[in-house]
């Protein structure tokens, strides 16, 4: 892939400064492919990039960067999540009342959120900076899913693949993040899939979701730049051929599972009984 042409004055820009949360931990199904497609996205503009991850036990100030990401992990990774993430909660309401951009997948979706109650073990307590509340269900949500997506008078499709048994349901102070066109959303019913508040994204879809939705990194690129600069950007155009191949395929096999769920019963192991085969 080339850039097309150069974004106005891209070599002047200062550099994007991204935060990885938990990078080490929270990073199923290749999550941290999300941070990947916003680099190279920028880089190929010219447009500088530094990646700062976020570990354990660490309270940077999390207003002073341009993008923050947290992403998914299972219940185990995300209860030690929890627990730490209580103590980086003041700067990350912090960065979020500052208008940085704040993506978050899955668990980290959860835990942005008032609390997640699982079916099974002690409930975990989020930071509250979505409006929303999450309850372990009894059926995982698994397979190809689509979206309509909104930012500003423009929306598109986006695609990825949920793997969740949790059910949300959103508060007044947030907007969904997607309307549902293909799988389950937050929670099978209402059609939502998940939140935003400002410049804070959250949803379930995992994929890696960005390099698969080049619209969608770019505006977040877009988003924390003109933050930045404050003025408006224009980034140049890139060949996306290969993108938009994959998300035709993510799409098709989304919408023919369409109305019909891939929800999961959770094994039931009986000790002493043979496997049913």
């Amino acid at each position: 892939m080339s850039a097309i042409g150069k974004s106005q004055l891209a070599s002047d820009y200062p550099p994007i400064r991204i935060a990885h949360l938990y990078s080490s931990l929270l990073n199923v199904a290749g999550d941290g492919g999300n941070v990947s497609a916003v680099e190279r996205r920028a880089s190929w503009r010219g447009i500088r990039v530094e990646i700062v991850p976020i570990e354990l036990g660490e309270t940077p100030d999390l207003a002073a960067f341009d993008i923050v990401f947290i992403q998914g992990g299972q219940d185990v990774e995300m209860a030690i999540a929890a627990s730490d993430l209580q103590q980086k909660a003041p700067s990350l309401r912090a960065a979020a009342d500052q208008g940085v951009v704040i993506f978050a997948v899955c668990a980290g979706l959860q835990l942005l959120g008032h609390r997640y109650i699982p079916s099974v073990g002690a409930t975990m307590e989020g930071i509250g900076i979505l409006d929303l509340e999450t309850r372990g269900g009894p059926q995982r949500f698994m397979q190809h899913a689509a979206c309509e997506v909104t930012f500003g008078d423009r929306s598109e499709t986006v695609v990825g693949f949920e793997n969740h048994s949790g059910l949300t349901e959103l508060g007044p102070e947030v907007q969904p993040f997607g309307r549902v066109v293909a799988g389950a959303g937050n929670n099978g019913v209402d059609g939502t899939e998940g939140a935003v508040r400002d410049h804070v994204y959250a949803t379930y879809l995992h994929g890696p979701i960005l390099p698969k939705n080049p619209w969608l990194t770019d505006e977040l690129i877009r988003t924390a730049l003109e933050r930045k600069v404050s003025a408006h950007v224009d980034l140049a155009p890139l060949d996306d051929g290969l993108e938009l191949h994959a998300h035709e395929v993510a799409l098709a096999k989304a919408l023919r599972n369409r109305g019909r769920r891939t929800a999961l019963e959770p094994a039931r192991l009986v000790r002493g009984q043979p496997k049913a085969r």
